[in-house]
């Protein structure tokens, strides 16, 4: 995490003022975990307490559900249905009018499929992992009272789709692809090197290949020229 942050507006220092919030980390990738809680998770500095953590989606529904903590991070790409499987599964617990459970995604992702379909799953805001610690503890507290939180070149994506009346269209071909192949997909797209997405997206060159293979075998495509071509065409880079 470093330079990008969330719009502000605020919650001041809650670790001086003594309030505390309880914090679970979704994400399929322990070191990222880990630097994550490093960087939060000192409780009398920040005010953030994590108090659990979760690989895939079954994990966090049981590791939510023990904890019952006031925010969540999450992960968009997650083993066994992604983020907003999270959140379908976690909604009683979301509306919970009393202790409601609230979600801040947070994601590698700055694709407006991604943060669309998360808001729309019911999170309550969403920051990309190049955010500051220091603004990552300002949007936890702050969506822990019930704000939304965005990085601010993502609110535009967000203003967009709920302005609009209209559903968005439905592509067969790209709901084909998982959302991590879509990630893939982006990147590719974009004229990244296997080994440059894969420190993107914190993955081994030899799973990029992997995703790239499905990609070209679910959209019947021969070579990553026509995968440019082909997201170039959906306005996916």
């Amino acid at each position: 995490m470093s330079s990008e942050g969330a719009q502000q507006g605020g919650s001041g220092d809650a670790a001086a003022e003594g309030r505390t919030v309880r914090v679970v980390l979704v994400d399929d990738h322990r070191m990222f975990r880990t630097g994550v809680q490093a960087e939060i998770g000192e409780t009398g500095r920040t005010g953030v307490e994590v108090v659990g953590e979760a690989a895939d989606v079954d994990q966090a529904i049981t590791v939510i559900t023990a904890t019952r903590p006031e925010v969540v991070l999450l992960d968009v790409h997650l083993p066994g249905g992604g983020g907003v499987e999270v959140l379908r599964r976690c909604a009683a617990m979301s509306a919970d009018a009393e202790r409601p459970v609230r979600f801040l995604a947070l994601s590698v992702s700055d694709a407006a499929e991604d943060v669309i379909g998360v808001i729309r799953g019911g999170a309550r805001g969403y920051v990309t992992k190049t955010i500051t610690g220091t603004d990552l503890v300002n949007a936890i507290f702050r969506v822990a009272d019930g704000d939304a939180v965005f990085s601010p070149r993502l609110a535009g994506f967000v203003l967009d789709a709920f302005a609009s009346t209209d559903a968005p269209p439905i592509d067969e071909d790209l709901d084909r692809l998982t959302q991590r192949e879509r990630e893939v997909l982006r990147l590719i797209a974009r004229g990244y090197a296997y080994k440059e997405v894969g420190k993107q997206l914190f993955i081994s060159v030899k799973t990029v290949e992997s995703h790239v293979s499905a990609v070209l075998r679910k959209l019947q495509l021969s070579n990553r020229h026509e995968l440019t071509r082909w997201a170039a065409a959906r306005r996916l880079v």
